[in-house]
């Protein structure tokens, strides 16, 4: 009985350590990622709207390439992007510390000047450099570093976006897709709802998208919705291979970086010449006109691609999530509009569904859903997430991803995305 006794005082005390501990890592880290991410969320909004009074800043995007390139070359980070920061989860390679200011000036420059990307990528890259350089400076361990790293990421993505559980959800699920780190857990919950309510004093607002009518969960309804669904997995697919190629076939043609963001840049302003400025940045307020009932153009979506896979392709900085959820609105309104279903509603389908498609993390999608759209369609939106994920196959934006386990049964694969 008595070394019964010795043995749950000992666990209690092991678990009120640990809760304690992470309870103060999560909350410093996400104090920085709310106050970083909020300013950096305010830098992005002043550079849309700067570029929105004055169009004639795309004609000095070259420019901005050019300080890109120069930037990365001067801080010797060339090359480190997103796929660095989920390296680092599993490995012991530590994330430049030189990337967040990097990745923080030279993502606002491409918003400013035109370019087609968006921000969650910078957001990722935030808090996998400043959460490597918080470990170093509190001397944690290895293993704790790299909870350390899930925690900054959800920590920038929730401030960014607004989505604090879907935030942490994504962060512990796209590194390492059918594998759960549960220790980061409660750490990475208490970073993200810290930067979501410190980001919302610091003025930011959520991304939110009102569905105006109630989804009617019927099989009318959802035949549709599967078919919007098999629509962005198909997408999914696509957009992916067009993202990799574009980057492989930018660097062949044009070795030579400096090169290759201006030539680039100049097919990203003839582009913008012929087709509208809708496809410039990040495109969230032509996502808004979906959910307000406006026309969509049928092509939409794969101009958002080729702008998109230009830009990240010939070195400008950026995420790829904010341009997924506008391919994703644009095709899942496009196909809902033929089938007769609402705008608003088949808009949040394709999101979500394309989302899941392109980054394999459904739990996240499915829970991003309810924050985004206040609750609305979940079911449908959950449905669509799965069939979009099994769908899609190994395809990625992320070839540092990880596959765990097979999408077609129990077999683990443990194999890179994309």
């Amino acid at each position: 009985m008595k070394e019964l006794y010795a043995k749950t005082l000992i666990s209690l005390k092991d678990y009120s350590r640990a809760f304690i501990r992470w309870l103060v890592i999560g909350l410093i880290v996400g104090a920085l990622g709310g106050t970083v991410g909020a300013l950096f969320s305010k830098a992005i909004n002043l550079a849309t709207e700067t570029r929105g009074q004055n169009p004639w800043i795309l004609l000095l995007l070259p420019l901005g390439g050019l300080l890109s390139v120069g930037v990365y070359k001067l801080f010797k980070i060339t090359g480190v992007g997103t796929n660095a920061v989920f390296e680092s989860v599993r490995t012991e390679k530590k994330v430049p510390y030189l990337l967040a200011p990097a990745v923080f000036l030279c993502t606002c420059l491409t918003h400013l000047l035109g370019g087609s990307a968006g921000r969650e990528g910078a957001a990722l890259q935030l808090g996998g450099s400043i959460s490597s350089m918080l470990g170093g400076a509190l001397r944690l361990s290895e293993k704790t570093r790299h909870i350390l790293t899930m925690c900054g990421m959800g920590a920038f993505f929730s401030a960014l976006f607004g989505t604090p559980v879907g935030a942490c959800i994504f962060a512990l699920e796209v590194v390492s897709v059918g594998h759960f780190c549960s220790a980061a857990f409660f750490p990475s919950l208490v970073s993200s709802v810290t930067a979501y309510i410190i980001a919302l004093r610091l003025g930011t607002h959520p991304e939110r998208f009102i569905i105006s009518t109630e989804p009617n969960l019927n099989v009318d309804t959802i035949w549709r919705v599967v078919v919007i669904a098999v629509s962005c997995a198909v997408a999914s697919f696509v957009f992916c291979r067009v993202m990799h190629f574009a980057e492989h076939i930018f660097k062949k043609t044009f070795p030579n970086e400096f090169l290759r963001v201006v030539a680039g840049s100049l097919l990203i302003i003839a582009l913008t010449f012929t087709f509208g400025t809708d496809y410039n940045g990040g495109g969230v307020s032509v996502i808004e006109r979906f959910f307000e009932g406006n026309g969509v153009r049928y092509e939409a979506f794969l101009l958002k691609i080729l702008f998109t896979a230009i830009t990240i392709g010939v070195g400008f900085k950026g995420g790829e999530i904010v341009p997924t959820l506008f391919i994703g609105a644009t095709l899942g309104a496009t196909v809902g509009v033929i089938l007769g279903l609402d705008m608003g509603l088949s808009a949040a389908v394709g999101m979500v569904a394309l989302f899941c498609g392109v980054t394999n993390c459904p739990l996240a999608s499915i829970v991003l859903s309810v924050e985004l759209f206040n609750g609305k369609g979940f079911v449908l939106c959950a449905v669509a997430c799965v069939i979009s994920f099994l769908l899609s196959g190994n395809a990625s934006l992320y070839t540092g991803q990880r596959l765990i386990y097979s999408k077609l049964s129990d077999e683990e694969i443990n194999i890179n995305a994309g």
